[in-house]
């Protein structure tokens, strides 16, 4: 029997090769996942390989490699920088691909016009993540996506809340994927908590009395630092001893360094830039925290599910979907400081609370399965490059 049209030789002896592009392969929430999701791959069905646009963002290159996986810098220097095309149609016409796919929408918009450049014999077949809210990008990133999309384009969403924000058309070929986490990662860190939360306070020189809040995202404004910053700032004027520590670089680190020294918090508030060992950092605290003015579903929530700890963050975009305010967390509305300083009140008062919804972060955590998503992507590769 001969391989269907589209269909490569190595795909049907089940060795499908897929290509996964994205802008740059810094410490986003969308790279992190990713850095995953290859090394989750079932080698027996399937190769990876990752391509970056953005040649300065490679902080996860070695991350990828070190898995077993070929990367490809695609050399932009900058968004403008467009000749990075050129780069990812060589390796589309050399590599032979059977499926590539797009994450975020920027790689997505003009990775799409490269791939119908190609000649049908060596023209891949097209999977796309929204891994944020479809009205919350760009207008020129949704323009252009959506107008370059194929026909037989499948999409995918990381949450229920993305899926409810694409355009009506684009729900019917979407698929909620459920992204996650490494959880046996997670797993051995909690064999060591207390040794490890001796290390991260000692570390960031918290004092015994203070209750460690962590938070993790990158310094923008869709994240809600200003509401944080006035928030502890409210904790601190009822000298409720919370520390404050946060993990992320991005546009806004001059403005929120000033903000944070206009609202004097000194050593309460710590920005501790980008760090590559963040479940670890996670693992030390005694809570997490997350104000973000909208969100797909973050995988800072899923990584602070996975090591147990009580979380207070916005009601948001894909959260209350996953997490029951009062029972496995404390939501509360987005950009009102007063509420969530109240809930981190609440939890820092409360160590029966804490225990209580650290306990049922951890059980949620199981819906985060890195494996269980690679799985069912692999099921969506297939089915994509049969068509």
């Amino acid at each position: 029997m001969g391989v269907e049209q589209g269909f490569s030789a190595q795909a049907a002896r089940g060795n499908l090769r897929v290509l996964h592009v994205i802008k740059c392969l810094g410490y986003g929430g969308a790279e992190r996942l990713l850095v995953d999701m290859v090394a989750a791959r079932d080698e027996r069905r399937f190769r990876y390989e990752v391509a970056y646009v953005l040649r300065d963002q490679d902080a996860l290159v070695e991350a990828v490699r070190a898995r077993g996986t070929a990367v490809h810098c695609l050399g932009a220097r900058h968004n403008g920088d467009v000749r990075w095309m050129l780069a990812l149609r060589r390796l589309l016409v050399e590599g032979r691909f059977d499926v590539v796919h797009f994450h975020l929408p920027y790689a997505a918009a003009l990775g799409q016009l490269v791939v119908a450049s190609l000649p049908r014999a060596v023209r891949p077949r097209i999977v796309y993540t929204e891994h944020s809210l479809w009205d919350r990008s760009k207008l020129v990133n949704r323009v252009l996506l959506r107008s370059s999309m194929g026909r037989q384009e499948r999409l995918v969403a990381v949450s229920e809340a993305s899926f409810e924000a694409l355009p009506r058309p684009l729900q019917r070929r979407a698929t909620i994927v459920v992204h996650g986490v490494d959880l046996t990662r997670s797993d051995l860190l909690l064999t060591r908590r207390r040794e490890q939360q001796a290390l991260v306070r000692s570390e960031l020189g918290v004092r015994d009395e203070d209750h460690l809040f962590m938070t993790i995202a990158n310094l923008r404004p869709e994240k809600g630092y200003d509401v944080l910053l006035r928030a502890a700032r409210l904790l601190a004027d009822r000298s409720i001893p919370i520390h404050i520590a946060a993990i992320g670089r991005g546009p806004l680190r001059e403005e929120l360094l000033a903000r944070h020294r206009e609202l004097a918090l000194g050593d309460r508030f710590q920005f501790l830039g980008q760090r590559d060992d963040v479940l670890a950092l996670l693992a030390g605290a005694d809570a997490f925290v997350l104000p973000s003015l909208h969100e797909g579903l973050p995988v800072a929530l899923m990584e602070a599910t996975s090591v147990g700890l009580p979380i207070v963050a916005s009601n948001v975009g894909g959260i209350p979907q996953v997490l029951v305010d009062g029972i496995d967390a404390l939501l509360v509305p987005p950009e009102d400081a007063h509420r969530l300083a109240w809930a981190m009140e609440k939890l820092a008062s409360d160590p029966l609370l804490r225990e209580r919804l650290g306990s049922r972060a951890k059980a949620r955590s199981s819906m985060f399965d890195i494996a269980e998503a690679s799985r069912t992507l692999g099921d969506i590769y297939v089915e994509v490059a049969r068509t």
